[in-house]
């Protein structure tokens, strides 16, 4: 399920990292793993069992909107003048979780940044998202970089693959498979998913854990792309994200717009 979330920008801070989609994963976790207990209680009250699902194991996020800032490069800052910011966070959890989690996200308080740079942000609203009519084939627009990772040599950095070169496909049809088998605990055989990009791609990335020893720039692709599959992995890749490394803001995909929501 997705979820629009409303900022109001409070204090006088203005200016926010670059690569600030760590800084909002790490919100976002903090905010999840202060209520696995009482998540999972609610999933056993809702008659789902003792079910080993987590509330944060599987999620995305979008770009943060803030309408037009000034930027300065040198710096890798956003000079942001807008007072109220907005994002959409997604979970593959049972649907029933809805009022669950927008009473998590309601009233919270934020900071996003750095110790030199960051805004200061309170929620001032969680709206639920329809989902659209899922079908076999869907078309899907990138907003945020596809990730796909290859270490042939564990002595040596992994390669962020680009999706013209060889393995990308096979790769990015295994790493849905692996996702659904560890969500689902069912197998999906890889033949019933076909994956086909467009042509032109771009490449994007970002800076995970920032200004600590274990920097890295992690880079994916922009592109749009056809995917066949069953409904149910349709359904897990728009609830949870299609990239690797989602829940660091990885792989957040829109319908193609001919596509209306039910």
């Amino acid at each position: 399920m997705r979820f629009k979330i409303t900022f109001n920008r409070t204090g006088k801070l203005c200016m926010l990292p670059m690569d600030y989609q760590y800084y909002i994963s790490a919100w976002i976790y903090k905010v999840l793993m202060q209520a696995d207990k009482d998540y999972s209680t609610f999933l056993h009250d809702q008659g789902y069992g003792q079910s080993p699902t987590k509330l944060y194991k599987l999620f995305c996020f979008s770009r943060l909107h803030f309408g037009r800032p000034k930027l300065w490069k040198d710096r890798k800052l956003f000079e942001i003048d807008a007072t109220t910011l907005w994002l959409k966070v997604s979970f593959d959890v049972p649907q029933a979780a809805t009022t669950f989690i927008k009473g998590l996200f309601s009233d919270q308080e934020c900071y996003l940044g750095n110790r030199f740079n960051g805004i200061d942000l309170k929620v001032t609203g969680v709206e639920a998202l329809p989902e659209p009519l899922f079908t076999e084939t869907m078309h899907y627009r990138l907003h945020s970089p596809w990730v796909v990772s290859f270490q042939s040599d564990k002595q040596r950095p992994a390669q962020y693959l680009r999706p013209d070169e060889e393995n990308f496909n096979d790769l990015s049809v295994k790493h849905i498979t692996e996702k659904f088998l560890n969500t689902r605990k069912r197998k999906i055989p890889n033949l019933q998913i076909t994956f086909t990009p467009a042509p032109q791609y771009k490449r994007s990335g970002f800076v995970i854990k920032p200004d600590t020893p274990y920097q890295t720039r992690v880079v994916g692709n922009l592109f749009d792309f056809e995917l066949t599959a069953p409904t149910e992995v349709q359904r897990m890749i728009w609830n949870g994200g299609i990239s690797e490394k989602s829940a660091l803001g990885f792989g957040w995909c829109e319908l193609d717009e001919k596509y209306k929501m039910c």
